[in-house]
């Protein structure tokens, strides 16, 4: 060969030349390309106001022996001591749902539809301290708030998902949070309001239809606490600390049994098993509210 470089030779060069260029442009653009942003957190009036969970009787459940110390969270209850409880049989789980077809804010909604909390039963000292609870969210902001001097804790509720369905690791940074300790309460007025519960969690809105049911009386203040062992990020500390329900009893529709299986999202509880349940019936609606006047900041 005498070296002499031909017209075809020169095009096959270049070709190379483009595509080799090509492919390290590609490389650069994948290293340097910036990461996911991050899902922003609701404010903490965004997501509480919106907040409500319809509860189901489920078949019971002894999980393995577990105690844990609660201490609470909302700034009308952080002066209180301490409480150490044991879970006892799971009686429930509570479900996101929207009332009356009023959907929760964009913003809110993709937390919100994840909040899945299995109740299980405690017992511990009487606080025996009286609150003004006022409704927080837009659809029940006509109903009047009552006063009710809160007695023992009867359930300790915390999160959990539903048949292996784990939403975004930004959402499970919020939701794995909320932990709600139930207080007996006294007393008992009733609401008789009716209103219309549709399901917002993705494995649900298929399972269990739209119902209309009738709000009876209110019996459980359910209140945020944080579990010894649980590391809670400021950020998301500034929500969950605001996070107060009021359960009502209501009257529903029966529904078809559905089967499910949760597991656990909190970290101190992720040691436990997963745990099979089926939902037999609602039996409570629990809603945000405000306690002694103080309200989630903007």
């Amino acid at each position: 060969m005498d070296g002499t470089v031909t017209p075809h030779r020169r095009a096959k060069n270049l070709v190379r030349r483009l595509l080799s260029a090509g492919l390290a442009m590609f490389v650069v653009a994948f290293l340097v390309a910036p990461p996911a942003r991050a899902q922003v957190l609701p404010t903490p009036k965004e997501f509480v106001t919106n907040l409500d969970l319809e509860c189901f009787r489920t078949t019971l459940y002894q999980p393995p022996a577990t105690t844990l110390l609660l201490r609470h969270l909302n700034p009308v209850l952080a002066n209180q001591p301490t409480v150490q409880v044991t879970l006892g049989q799971r009686e429930q789980l509570c479900v996101p749902v929207a009332k009356n077809n009023v959907i929760p804010p964009p913003t809110a909604l993709d937390f919100i539809r994840f909040v899945d909390l299995s109740c299980y039963k405690v017992t511990g000292p009487s606080l025996n301290l009286p609150l003004a609870l006022r409704h927080l969210n837009p659809v029940l902001q006509n109903v009047p708030g009552i006063g009710v001097t809160l007695n023992v804790p009867q359930h300790l509720c915390v999160p959990v998902a539903k048949n292996g369905v784990v939403p975004a690791p930004d959402v499970v940074r919020l939701i794995s949070h909320i932990d709600l300790l139930c207080y007996a309460h006294t007393p008992n007025p009733v609401m008789n309001v009716g209103l219309s519960l549709t399901q917002l969690n993705p494995v649900l809105t298929n399972q269990i239809p739209a119902a209309d049911v009738r709000v009876a009386n209110a019996r459980q203040l359910c209140v945020p606490v944080q579990k010894s062992g649980d590391d809670i990020p400021a950020d998301v500390l500034n929500i969950v600390q605001w996070v107060d329900l009021e359960k009502f009893d209501i009257l529903a529709p029966t529904i078809s049994a559905v089967g499910l299986t949760l597991t656990h999202l909190n970290p101190v509880l992720a040691r436990l098993p997963a745990e099979d349940a089926r939902l037999t019936g609602a039996l409570q609606l629990a809603v945000p509210v405000s306690k002694n006047g103080l309200t989630p900041p903007s």
